[in-house]
């Protein structure tokens, strides 16, 4: 019971140490200006550790652009807001164009991807649209989705990815029509 009683005193004790603060109530793509409807205010505990911005300066954070891309419920801190922060020192972005079945529809910035360049055929170059031949990966990374967008057509998106620099400049090198998009679980791999 001593336990319990004492669990107790400290969480009433944590819970009147909360402090309201500002969450994306929206995913944000870097370079966005932030506006009232992108964010909400949540009570968390003060003593965090984070630069979390506090809710009463909301104010001055309208109009800011986000350093990062960062999904809905992101805590807002001080660090994520400024001039883009992207790509970080060894990393790269690279963009490429992807129809409908290349990527997972629901794709958006900050998600976790496989890209999966495949073998083209032998006498076109080209993805083989014979159904009996697959495409075999000839290259594959982890990537993180730093946008979606529109592509120069109505059919196709643009995906810009951020990952290793070396492997930025493969991905730019292939061939259009070769390459796909695999979603992954927060860990990646």
């Amino acid at each position: 019971m001593i336990a319990c009683a004492a669990a107790a005193v400290i969480v009433s004790i944590q819970l009147d140490n909360r402090q309201p603060v500002l969450v994306l109530a929206r995913p944000v793509t870097v370079g966005h200006l932030l506006s009232a409807p992108d964010f909400r205010q949540v009570s968390v505990s003060a003593d965090v550790g984070l630069d979390a911005v506090p809710a009463a300066e909301s104010s001055t954070v309208v109009g800011r652009p986000a350093a990062f891309s960062l999904p809905a419920g992101t805590l807002l801190t001080r660090g994520s807001l400024g001039p883009p922060a992207i790509p970080v020192d060894g990393q790269a972005i690279a963009a490429v164009a992807l129809k409908a079945g290349q990527f997972p529809p629901a794709l958006a910035p900050g998600a976790r991807v496989a890209v999966l360049v495949s073998s083209g055929s032998a006498s076109t170059g080209t993805a083989s649209s014979n159904p009996g031949q697959v495409a075999v990966p000839i290259a594959q990374w982890t990537a993180t989705v730093s946008d979606v967008g529109a592509g120069p057509d109505p059919q196709s998106t643009v995906v810009s990815l951020q990952l290793p620099e070396a492997n930025a400049r493969q991905l730019a090198a292939a061939p259009a029509g070769q390459v796909s998009l695999v979603a992954l679980s927060g860990g990646g791999g």
